[in-house]
């Protein structure tokens, strides 16, 4: 069984910047992290691996530093990994980027599920996981807390939900996406970091796939943002002198007087 993981690369959330021309983040001297969601759908799919065999591939679409990432996801347990990277691919949406995933796990071929965590920590829009399952016309199932069973051809999952969880069953090939809830990422090890080193890197471009540059980056993105700003923090303060009776009369009016606008 081939198990699919889309990762992502993001920058640590403590130094992010903004281009106030571009109104894109700044990658350019920001450290660059796994995105912390990324690192519950590894650890799933190399659990799903060690209990039922089979392989895990990760994949990633982002420029040539985005290696470092693969091989992290290499030293977590991950077999082979492969980077989307071409200037055509910059400035993607969501729509063309899960459009470009979906074309690359159509190159890679056979597998049965592809995993992904529930967002990424610069964007939060939690679209490129469902993105990918409708252009692969795949069933989907979001926030997944727990894989109850899964075999060649069907897996039954938890899916979290505000009151509780709902048991939901898919036939294969499926996506998901994963909550932290899921498990407990583990710590990379030293046979892990080692394979790290040595493994091969497969780098695909919009050629090698056969793709339209009128689908994929800036020109296939029907979304584009168009200011970024942040927002006031601003404060008024009214002081109310008098005794605590007078006091409390003026709050009342006040706050009714807040209430009429």
């Amino acid at each position: 069984m081939r198990y699919i993981v889309c990762i992502k690369q993001v920058p640590n959330t403590t130094e992010i910047r903004i281009d106030p021309v571009t109104n894109t983040l700044i990658r350019e001297g920001v450290e660059s992290i796994l995105n912390p969601f990324d690192a519950y759908a590894i650890e799933e799919a190399v659990r799903l691996k060690e209990a039922h065999g089979g392989e895990v591939i990760a994949l990633s679409m982002g420029p040539p530093q985005c290696e470092t990432t693969l091989r992290e996801a290499v030293a977590l347990g991950v077999d082979q990994i492969i980077l989307l990277s071409d200037r055509k691919f910059a400035g993607a949406d969501t729509l063309a980027t899960s459009f470009t995933l979906a074309a690359a796990i159509r190159y890679v071929g056979d597998y049965c599920l592809i995993l992904t965590g529930q967002q990424a920590i610069d964007g939060d829009t939690a679209q490129v996981g469902p993105g990918i399952a409708a252009h692969l016309d795949i069933p989907q199932t979001c926030f997944v807390r727990k894989i109850v069973s899964i075999d060649k051809s069907k897996a039954i999952v938890q899916r979290l939900m505000e009151d509780g969880y709902d048991t939901v069953e898919m036939q294969l090939p499926a996506l998901i996406s994963v909550v932290k809830e899921i498990n407990t990422p583990r710590l990379p090890s030293l046979r892990g970091k080692r394979n790290a080193r040595n493994a091969e890197l497969k780098v695909l471009t919009a050629d090698d796939l056969g793709l339209d540059e009128h689908q994929i980056g800036l020109n296939g993105s029907p979304t584009q943002v168009l200011n970024i700003f942040s927002p006031k923090h601003e404060k008024q303060v009214e002081k109310f002198e008098g005794d605590a009776d007078e006091a409390v009369d003026l709050i009342i009016k006040r706050l009714d007087e807040f209430t009429k606008r």
